[in-house]
């Protein structure tokens, strides 16, 4: 596996937010890491087909997602349950058209979160979000049933949006929490958009169980988000999915869906290699990550006035630094030359979110960078 230690003369999103500055950039959720060869190999097949019109037959992409969720969730899923859509964050807006179809104008999650969990579409006005903050002690992130449950209670709540793995905090979530979520989901027949695009990015050794597994009525009432975007580092081909096993539910999805949720070409292709020839590279990944993380947690753990939890899943490192004396931890490590996300964006003030997909030369240098800052901060 092939890092790259600079993307600034690429156009990356990334790397292109603190062009010609020296600020290591460690924010938006991508990785440095050059994709698995069968992928760009599969995409170069395609390419010398010289007409990229309308795309037909999706049945490899299809059947490489069914065979995906048998090896690695011992999830037997039918490929009409499937429904093709552009991303992820498309899909979240969708979810939230069904309950305004339904006559419930309220979603209901936890946070800190990735932002568009409770920031929707203009063309969604009228829909609103019940935030129930995640309890953050001795250094463990824990969900607030009771006040999830309270939440959820609202009239007009129709929506369970549920974070699986979660961004950011970094939760790889137990069969008995998933449970509790599906308890208040069933007692107060709500929807269930469960967005597990982090999936395939689980780093303490576990195997992802998706919502949807649970039983029957999970089943029945939710809209599983997925994609290999994040885990194949190819987040800029916008192709995702849904899977969605009752049939009123994915009909009304496909309605709300309806002019928006074309996949582009390339993005099937990649996908569909991924899926398919992509495991080695994954697996090597995955490991380059648990060292990552192992090294910020040695780094933060030694520090005073800043703590995190042990990350389970993802790629991303939440910090808390609300011990340090300053205002705003995001733009104080900015000026030590780190380019974090502001935990302000996700519902938490006074954290920061780390992206650790990066290769060890520039994570050693960043954590140097942050002792320095620090320690600097504990002085004033």
């Amino acid at each position: 596996m092939k890092i790259s230690n600079n993307r600034q003369q690429s156009d990356s999103k990334k790397w292109q937010k603190y062009v010609n500055q020296d600020i290591i950039p460690l924010w938006i959720a991508d990785t440095d890491f050059e994709i698995a060869p069968e992928i760009i190999e599969a995409a170069e097949k395609r390419l010398q087909h010289p007409v990229f019109g309308y795309p037909y037959d999706e049945e490899c992409f299809l059947q490489s997602v069914v065979e995906h969720c048998q090896t690695h969730y011992e999830w037997q899923i039918q490929k009409e349950w499937l429904v093709p859509i552009p991303g992820c964050v498309p899909g979240l807006n969708f979810s939230r058209a069904v309950s305004q179809m339904q006559g419930k104008n309220i979603a209901v999650t936890v946070t800190p979160t990735y932002p568009p969990f409770f920031k929707n579409s203009a063309m969604l006005s009228q829909f609103q979000h019940q935030l129930v903050p995640a309890l953050y002690e001795n250094q463990q992130w824990k969900i607030d049933f009771d006040s999830l449950e309270q939440a959820a209670s609202e009239r007009d709540c129709g929506l369970l949006i549920l974070c699986h793995p979660h961004n950011p905090i970094g939760r790889a979530y137990t069969t008995e929490e998933l449970a509790k979520y599906h308890e208040i989901a069933k007692k107060h027949d709500l929807i269930v958009c469960s967005d597990e695009i982090h999936c395939d990015l689980i780093l303490n050794g576990t195997q992802h169980r998706p919502f949807a597994m649970l039983d029957e009525d999970a089943l029945s009432r939710t809209i599983t988000l997925m994609a290999p975007s994040k885990t194949y580092n190819i987040a800029g081909q916008c192709c995702a999915f849904a899977i969605i096993a009752d049939s009123d539910l994915r009909h009304q999805f496909r309605q709300a869906a309806l002019g928006l949720n074309d996949v582009n070409v390339l993005g099937r292709v990649m996908a569909t290699a991924a899926y398919q020839y992509g495991e080695q590279w994954r697996q090597e990944s995955i490991a380059y990550l648990a060292e990552n993380a192992r090294l910020i947690a040695q780094c933060v753990e030694r520090l005073e006035g800043v703590s995190m939890a042990k990350v389970e899943a993802t790629y991303l490192a939440f910090i808390d630094c609300r011990g340090l004396k300053v205002d705003n931890p995001q733009q104080y490590f900015e000026s030590y030359g780190l380019g974090f996300a502001d935990g302000a964006d996700y519902d938490a003030p006074g954290f920061v979110r780390l992206n650790f997909g990066c290769s060890r030369e520039l994570l050693q240098e960043a954590l140097k960078r942050f002792e320095k800052a620090v320690t600097a901060a504990n002085a004033l």
